[in-house]
């Protein structure tokens, strides 16, 4: 059955032109841009001159441009030059001052374009311990709409591995710069892979051949050319291209500050600046000579270099470009008779549920290597051990030392929860703004599911240490004064690592939230009430915002009961009178206060570590 579904869907979806041709585009797309004009606020000044002012910077100053379905088109200038900036508004994930019209089939950008247009970006976004296969299969899971079956998307997860040629190495990790995996040219592909399992019909690249040798540069943009025959439309960035990448490309746009220095067929690029007079001295690669003459420089028969007025250049083009993009435009209006339809009401291309159960197994997956790790786990059993044995057997004859433990795992398991979850969001940041910005989920899914796959080895490992500790320590051995315990420790963990998070949220720069979580749970571990017992009055309030405060008043009431005593110089004495307890107390009421306490801070700087997501902009457009 899966096989005949299988078929189905290789005829159907992915129906191929001819031999070594990618399956076509479902919508044929013309993108046309006109005088596209963007601006940002640039400050000058300096962080200690009072007269800083605010400037307008142009980025992009008019530039127009119209690319067909079956046509490639490669972006050219040096840094600086505009070039990912303008790709990023023709992939409609350019906010600010934008000004100028984008059309696609004469539309502007909506959510349905949204759905039918990929976009893979200069950098290789992927998780690194995932396989190619579950990479692909994960994302084709999250981003093809219910209309098909689980089986028919790994189908097409299978299929477009197949076209790609990652056949041998789709069981392989993706891997990192840290991690050995795949190759870098493989990479890149499963990046592109990622996109073509929604069929695009509109393709945007940014820089996909960087960093990588002339011959894996060469494979992947052929691909693209493939992917362009088969009627799509397909928009890239391009450093430095070969002389053979040159060629394969259908037209070309040269930047210079923003500016369009030429734009049209690439094989005519050279006639175009020989008729104004800057004809290549010698055979040369074509975007050698153009990327010389985008940063004003040119070279004559002797081998001299001059520097050149690229204002001229710019008023060369505009004065020869008019009647060909008006015949462009013409084109167009005639020519595009697909117009995007919406297929139905559906925000999303999954539910919710399917969305979390998908983003769990792939977070369980990914972090199960991290979590895990070796170094993580004997940190906290060597951690364990020396602290059973420093406080090994000790008694309510030495009250100070078995309070001392207490407050120290209390210290313990709120650096160490808190510390780990502060770099969740800054280290996936890039991969949430990626995914967020194709539509795969929503943000509340992929929230909800990060906290509940961080959970088993949250409450694992400091279950582990506190079977170490408690008893090696002598701690009350029954099962109550263990579990009451144990209670107190894992929402005091859960805790911790929700103002991690928070903290990470809200501040995404990761040495700058390590030292003010740093600074704050110093301060919660001062107001705690085991260093000092006599806090002025001025400052007292400081311990009700302390995690430390309320976990050590739990783990007091989990140890020590009213009627208990304690050796004194006067004999027996009511362990309620010991000072350090008797600054906390350990009545009921104040126990269930403290549960509570901690409870609103679980579930409060969980909601803030959301707003701060949102408020970054990481949200559904």
């Amino acid at each position: 059955m899966a096989d005949i579904e299988s078929q189905t869907i290789h005829k159907e979806t992915l129906h191929e032109e001819a031999p070594g041709v990618l399956h076509k585009g479902k919508h044929p797309v013309i993108l046309k841009f006109d005088d596209v004009v963007y601006k940002i606020n640039d400050k000058s000044g300096g962080l200690f001159k009072k007269n800083e002012k605010v400037e307008e910077k142009t980025i992009l100053k008019g530039v127009n441009g119209v690319v067909e379905p079956g046509e490639m088109l490669a972006m050219l200038g040096p840094s600086g030059s505009g070039k990912t900036t303008l790709l990023t508004a023709l992939g409609g994930r350019l906010g600010g001052k934008l000004h100028g019209k984008i059309t696609y089939n004469g539309q502007p950008f909506s959510n349905v374009i949204k759905r039918n247009t990929g976009f893979v970006t200069q950098d290789d976004v992927l998780y690194p311990h995932l396989t190619v296969t579950e990479t692909l299969v994960f994302t084709a899971l999250l981003r093809l709409p219910n209309t098909l079956t689980k089986q028919a998307k790994v189908a097409l997860a299978k299929n477009v591995i197949d076209q790609l040629g990652l056949t041998k190495c789709e069981d392989s990790i993706v891997g990192n710069t840290h991690l050995r995996g795949v190759s870098g040219g493989e990479r890149k592909r499963v990046s592109i892979g990622q996109e073509l399992l929604i069929n695009p019909s509109l393709l945007f690249l940014d820089e996909p051949t960087s960093g990588l040798d002339s011959t894996t540069a060469q494979r992947i943009v052929s691909t693209l050319s493939d992917l362009a025959r088969g009627g799509r439309t397909i928009v890239m960035t391009i450093h430095q291209p070969s002389s053979r990448l040159y060629y394969m490309f259908h037209k070309v746009l040269l930047l210079a500050e923003g500016n369009v220095l030429y734009f049209g067929k690439g094989s005519e690029a050279i006639q175009h600046f020989s008729n104004i007079g800057y004809a290549p001295a010698m055979a040369m690669n074509p975007s050698d000579f153009l990327l010389d003459l985008a940063n004003g420089i040119y070279t004559d028969d002797a081998n001299h270099d001059h520097i050149i007025d690229k204002q001229k250049l710019i008023s060369a083009f505009k004065s020869n470009s008019d009647g060909q993009l008006k015949l462009e435009a013409h084109h167009e209006i005639n020519g595009s008779d697909g117009r995007f339809q919406e297929t139905g009401s559906e925000k999303w291309p999954t539910s919710w549920s399917q969305q979390f159960f998908v983003l769990l197994r792939r977070d369980i997956k990914e972090r199960k290597y991290e979590s895990f790790s070796v170094l993580r786990i004997g940190q906290v059993l060597v951690v364990a051990v020396i602290s059973g044995l420093l406080w090994f057997k000790s008694d309510t004859s030495h009250m100070q030392d078995q309070i001392g433990l207490l407050f120290f795992i209390t210290g313990f398991w709120g650096f160490f929860p808190l510390f780990q979850a502060i770099f969740t969001f800054p280290q996936e940041l890039m991969m949430l703004e990626k995914e967020r910005s194709s539509g795969m989920y929503r943000l509340s899914s992929y929230f909800i599911s990060r906290m509940v796959a961080d959970l088993p080895m949250e409450l694992v490992l400091p279950t582990v240490f506190l079977l170490i500790t408690y008893f090696m320590a002598g701690l009350k051995a029954t099962a109550l004064n263990f579990f009451e315990t144990l209670f107190s420790l894992l929402l005091n963990v859960l805790v911790a690592q929700g103002l991690g998070l928070a903290l990470g949220a809200a501040v995404l720069d990761q040495k700058s939230a390590t030292t003010l979580a740093s600074v704050l749970m110093l301060v919660f571990l001062l107001a705690g009430g085991f260093y000092v017992q006599n806090v002025p009055k001025f400052i007292d309030w400081v311990k009700y915002i302390s995690i430390s405060y309320y976990t050590y008043q739990l783990f007091i009431g989990s140890q020590f009961h009213s009627g208990d005593t304690y050796p004194c110089s006067e004999g027996q004495c009511p362990i309620e009178e010991f000072p350090p307890i008797k600054q906390v107390g350990f009545d009921l009421n104040g126990q269930w206060m403290a549960a509570m306490a901690l409870v609103i801070m679980l579930i409060g700087y969980r909601l803030i570590a959301y707003f701060a997501l949102m408020r970054i902009g990481i949200t559904k457009k």
